[in-house]
């Protein structure tokens, strides 16, 4: 009897562990080179600069990510992932242990997850990973526009609540909405009245997305509004335009992009249209069109090129060109270096202002200012680890 009862519970302790089946996944990926960048001096001057940089194709970051087997098609997951600087040790994401990615959630097989936490919006989703050409090349962060004012590679949502879609014979899509947090300010309202300065963390956010893909081709929409981007903690940046010069009410950005393989090479195009409103006076828009294309002449070697051109509207005729060329080798799975050139040229004005006046101050690609010139051209070596 007694063996019967210690077989029947020792069965039982195996159904449920097969049952309850969890995982949990240490990951991360290690980015880092040395970058020369001409025209860098920060007053008038056209000095050069040699630098150790990090995340250029990809940020540094480190994660765990795991999931719970509920039953039926149903699992709990959750991913807690940190950035840092391989140079310094320091955290990236202002500061934050989890800044990348922070959040918990349910996923029901055929249906689609609903998370709650830190997450992406559906501008990083959908169209900066799949279509511009930050995301396709290693080029990476060198190639993203300036200041990721439309939110293709940094735009993480706090307070976030967001349901993404199952794979439906390649369509997916989902929608984001991230509170302020603050009483009365449900919207990202300001504390009293239309012209009122924000309630410190008062940044709300939504977000929505749907992409199709079918074989070679795949095709992607995305919109995200921020309301009080600059309250935000981390906050968005919105040092671009005449914006910088007041408080910014909303940003909003919309993009479309698309994506074609033809054997070996993979040919995209992106554009996105991004308008910051002020609590007073006029808005600026910034409009981006780009494309590209990146060739595998082996299975271990990939070169990829891509252009951009970037404008002002509104009161505003500031526009940028941006070209960038680079050569990738997998010495594994896990392990490639690269090597790549950017150039990039600014022209027109800003209101009043010189644009690349404005730009050198604290919105260069190369995370280094140029203000003596109207250019800059960036080149770089690296190398690429994931683990």
């Amino acid at each position: 009897m007694n063996k019967k009862v210690l077989t029947a519970a020792t069965l039982a302790v195996f159904a449920t562990a097969a049952h309850a089946q969890s995982s949990v996944t240490l990951y991360g990926l290690i980015d880092a080179g040395i970058s020369y960048v001409n025209n860098s001096k920060t007053a008038t001057g056209h000095d050069n600069l040699v630098k150790y940089d990090d995340g250029v194709a990809q940020g540094s970051r480190w994660g765990l990510r795991g999931t719970e087997d509920l039953g039926g098609g149903l699992k709990a997951l959750f991913v807690l992932e940190n950035g840092f600087n391989s140079g310094t040790g320091a955290l990236g994401q202002g500061g934050a242990l989890f800044g990348r990615q922070a959040y918990v959630g349910l996923s029901q097989n055929n249906v689609g997850s609903l998370t709650f936490g830190r997450q992406y919006s559906f501008s990083t989703d959908y169209l900066g990973g799949t279509y511009a050409n930050g995301g396709q090349t290693v080029a990476g962060n060198y190639a993203y526009h300036i200041n990721d004012v439309d939110q293709l590679t940094s735009s993480r949502i706090n307070n976030a609540v967001k349901f993404s879609s199952a794979n439906f014979s390649g369509l997916t899509f989902g929608v984001l909405y991230g509170f302020s947090n603050q009483a009365g300010a449900f919207a990202g309202a300001p504390a009293t009245g239309t012209t009122a300065a924000p309630v410190a963390g008062s940044s709300r956010a939504y977000s929505a997305g749907v992409n199709y893909a079918n074989g070679p081709f795949s095709v992607g929409a995305a919109y995200t509004d921020i309301r009080y981007p600059a309250q935000s903690a981390p906050a968005f940046s919105t040092t671009i335009a005449n914006v910088s010069t007041g408080t910014v009410r909303d940003l909003r950005t919309f993009g479309v992009g698309g994506r074609y393989a033809i054997g070996a090479a993979t040919l995209w195009a992106l554009y996105t249209n991004t308008r910051f409103e002020p609590i007073t006076g006029g808005s600026t828009t910034f409009t981006a069109y780009e494309a590209g294309a990146k060739y595998a002449f082996t299975p271990a070697i990939t070169a990829a090129a891509g252009y951009t051109y970037m404008h002002l509207g509104d009161a505003n005729r500031g526009h940028w060109n941006q070209a960038d060329l680079s050569v990738d080798y997998a010495l594994s799975k896990r392990t490639d270096v690269y090597a790549l050139g950017v150039y990039q040229i600014a022209a027109g004005r800003n209101g009043t202002a010189d644009l690349q006046a404005q730009i050198g101050s604290s919105t260069s690609y190369f995370n280094t200012s140029g203000t003596g010139s109207d250019n800059q051209l960036a080149f770089r070596v690296g190398i690429r680890h994931k683990f």
